[in-house]
């Protein structure tokens, strides 16, 4: 494997583990595939800029210095998921896994929709670190900084949350929620804390990857968590549903699967690299149909 193809599978791969780790977090605690999370990331990338309906985006947070922007476009994420949490999920948090989903779906169709009317639909240019596009020499290979940024960052992220997960107390509360919500409750944890708390963590994930892509792209579409969060649902179900672990390790895989495809395929078949990518899942999970690291809190509650 090249020095090139290495950072682009460790770099797709750690954004798909970020992503992947917002949803198993809300499942892992409340049973829900929260399909809103593709919108919180878009709303966060659209948190940057002014409402305006021009291809070309006024910035907004976008102008702040970056030890101020990524701050304020978490604390954005984390809010607007703590929001979602306290008007939506909480109401129905007693309904039926069904309602569950269709509340998730009807929110991200709210979100985007409300994106719609605020800025429209055309994909907007958004100049946010465009001098991290520089290349940097690692022997043979031209790296762009943005993308050492993007692994170190993603795995500097991957190494706190799993410290916070292991050493503290909302991070076990977490943790013992994940594995059997009804036996951490009896056991004294407090079911409003543990849940507000891992929507408040997935939000601010969900606004980490929102950095990324428009850092990467350059580009604002209402549009564009959408695909993000279809591949994050898969390492989800591919890791495990309820294992955090499983979901940052199939994550990895997943990305480092796509680069290689994309690199590996004849010319002629890349644009048909995501029919591959899904074949190979399917295969996967021929064999382990509950996932690669299943966990006993994805058994349903009696």
């Amino acid at each position: 494997m090249s020095i090139q193809l290495l950072f682009d599978a460790l770099a797709l791969g750690g954004i798909y583990a970020i992503a992947a780790l917002g949803i198993a977090l809300i499942f892992g605690v409340m049973k829900l595939v929260n399909f809103a999370h593709g919108q919180f990331i878009a709303c966060a990338v659209f948190a940057l800029i002014i409402p305006s309906t021009d291809a070309v985006a006024v910035m907004g947070l976008g102008r702040l210095p970056a030890l101020i922007l990524i701050p304020a476009v978490l604390a954005v994420g984390a809010l607007l998921a703590l929001a979602a949490e306290a008007l939506v999920f909480r109401p129905l948090r007693n309904a039926s896994p069904v309602a569950l989903m269709v509340g998730s779906f009807a929110l991200g169709v709210a979100l985007q929709n409300l994106l719609l009317v605020l800025y429209g639909g055309r994909p907007k240019a958004v100049s946010l670190w465009a001098d991290l596009g520089a290349p940097i020499a690692l022997g043979p290979a031209q790296v762009p900084l943005l993308q050492l940024i993007v692994i170190v960052a993603v795995g500097a992220i991957l190494l706190a949350l799993a410290l916070m997960l292991k050493h503290t107390r909302i991070g076990l509360e977490m943790r013992a929620a994940a594995e059997d919500f009804g036996m951490a409750r009896l056991l004294g944890v407090r079911a409003n804390r543990v849940i507000s708390g891992a929507f408040a963590l997935s939000g601010a994930l969900a606004a980490v990857v929102a950095l990324v892509l428009v850092a990467q792209t350059g580009v604002a579409d209402v549009r564009m968590g959408g695909q993000i969060m279809l591949v994050a649902f898969i390492a989800t179900v591919v890791g495990g549903m309820g294992s955090l672990a499983g979901a940052v390790a199939a994550g990895l895989a997943l990305g480092a699967a796509s680069a290689l495809l994309q690199a590996g395929l004849p010319p002629e078949a890349r644009p048909f690299r995501d029919a591959f990518l899904y074949a190979l899942v399917i295969f996967v999970l021929l064999f382990r149909p509950q996932g690669l690291f299943a966990s006993a809190g994805a058994k349903p509650r009696v």
